[in-house]
């Protein structure tokens, strides 16, 4: 496998360690959309973690289970997706429709009419596609300060400059830059300038889902993979939606497609994650309205990154092979009293990275799956990418030593404990004994060429 090192390089930042170190917002709630809750892979992480608005360096150590002095933290696993983006090429192409359509065609609803010809203009252009905005820089900055200050042990100064903590990303330049802010957040906070600290571009592990032929065949480049999803946005819900924003804007019924409905919800996002606008956009949606086009997106999710299809979780193997190959080899050394040479790695991929990794784990799995005819018995779901994957979302592994060659693993989801599924042991930090007995189909199996491979079709007689 072809691993690049990428030097880092000079890297544009916006704020001193001193400010930093002591960087306190206080966020109007009234300038927050209503309809922000529901905003799928492009919400705010602050909306997962609302403390965060007052004090974005806020964390809680009481989190951390159990607080024994006899456990010592030696080794951290972060695979983390990246900070937030401008929208990609074929979501501005939708929004420059939906713009063409109210400039050209619209006529009602004057009052919102005016408020968005005075109040906003069409300013994302193609060649933005899906770059790291200056708010991704900084959450990923955030990010790193807030988990150095939950892990100190782990993520400090002289692991940083001993070579400790590993850096992987995508190659894509979204992951990369956001590589670069998380390092910039550490380098910063202990004000160093004297080295630089290398990272390794490796696709293979963060973008496996690109390498997996069976996925690419039998899901992502298959339209009957998504029917469910295709039935949803025809259906009553979504038709009820789509006529809503008709009416506004006293058009024809068929100007709103799904595409272009979902283009309005998206402005509103992107302009709220972005510049922290609440835009005339989200008027046009309720909380009701919110709830469907999130239910349609997690759909997709769903069908086409998570429980749908058992491929989808399988491409991730790779990841969850390399991240156990890691801890078992962290525990290895730990055992014979040797340093553990890799205190902390910190990946970084996308929602798509992720998803499949936290599927094959069990996480975030209804009793029943989501389909076109269960939006009203799913309202309570847990299969929520609103609350999964919003920019930086990140998934956090801690093994502990506690003593009597007891190690324990803690999980953690976007700065929060979660158990691991179907673990016997319900604690937040159960014997890593008991983890690697849960998941041992997995790890002696779960080969990624293997099942990745296209299966051969019988022949015909």
């Amino acid at each position: 496998m072809l691993t690049f090192l990428w030097k880092f390089t000079v890297f544009h930042v916006f704020y001193t360690s001193g400010f930093l170190s002591n960087y306190v917002t206080f966020e109007d709630e009234a300038n927050i959309p209503a309809i922000a809750k529901y905003f799928n892979t492009k919400g705010r992480y602050e909306e997962v973690n609302p403390y965060l608005r007052k004090d974005i360096l806020a964390v809680n150590r009481s989190i951390l289970q159990p607080p024994l002095d006899e456990c010592q933290q030696i080794h951290l696993t972060a695979i983390i997706r990246h900070g937030t983006r401008y929208p990609t090429t074929k979501n501005i192409k939708e929004m420059q429709q939906l713009y063409n359509i109210v400039l050209h065609n619209a006529s009602g609803e004057q009052s919102w009419l005016h408020k968005l010809q005075t109040q906003w203009r069409m300013w994302y252009t193609e060649d933005m596609d899906g770059r790291l905005v200056q708010k991704g820089v900084d959450e990923l900055k955030h990010l790193a300060v807030r988990l150095s200050k939950l892990f100190p042990s782990l993520i400090s100064e002289e692991k940083l400059r001993g070579g400790f903590i590993k850096f992987i990303t995508s190659s894509k330049h979204r992951c990369v830059n956001s590589t670069l802010s998380f390092k910039a957040g550490l380098t910063e906070l202990w004000d160093i300038k004297d080295v630089e600290f290398d990272h390794a571009v490796n696709d293979a592990l963060m973008r496996f889902f690109d390498k997996c032929t069976r996925f690419l065949e039998e899901v992502d480049n298959n339209p009957s993979a998504v029917t469910e999803v295709e039935k949803f946005k025809q259906g009553p819900e979504m038709r009820r939606v789509q006529q809503k924003i008709a009416d506004i804007l006293n058009v024809q019924y068929s100007s709103i497609t799904y595409d272009v409905a979902e283009a309005a919800f998206y402005l509103c996002a992107y302009e709220f994650a972005i510049r922290s606008v609440k835009s005339p956009w989200c008027e046009l949606f309720d909380e009701d309205d919110a709830k469907v086009i999130e239910y349609a997106s997690d759909l997709r999710e769903f069908w086409k990154r998570g429980y749908g299809h058992d491929i989808n979780s399988k491409a991730s193997c790779i990841l969850f092979h390399d991240v156990f190959s890691r801890m078992n080899k962290t525990a290895a050394q730990n055992k014979l009293g040797q340093q553990v040479t890799e205190a902390v790695t910190v990946q970084v991929g996308h929602a798509d990275t992720l998803l499949p990794l936290l599927t094959l784990l069990g996480f975030f799995k209804d009793s029943e799956p989501l389909t076109s005819t269960n939006y009203a018995a799913q309202a309570h779901r847990s299969f929520r990418t609103t609350h999964m994957l919003p920019y930086a979302a990140n998934l956090i592994l801690v093994l502990s030593d506690c003593g009597g060659g007891d190690l324990r693993l803690q999980p953690l989801l976007n700065e929060k404990p979660v158990t691991f599924p179907g673990l016997t042991d319900r604690s937040s930090m159960p014997l890593y004994r008991d983890v690697l007995e849960h998941y041992s189909d997995l790890l002696q199996g779960c080969n990624f060429e293997t099942e990745c491979q296209l299966f051969k079709q019988p022949a015909k007689v």
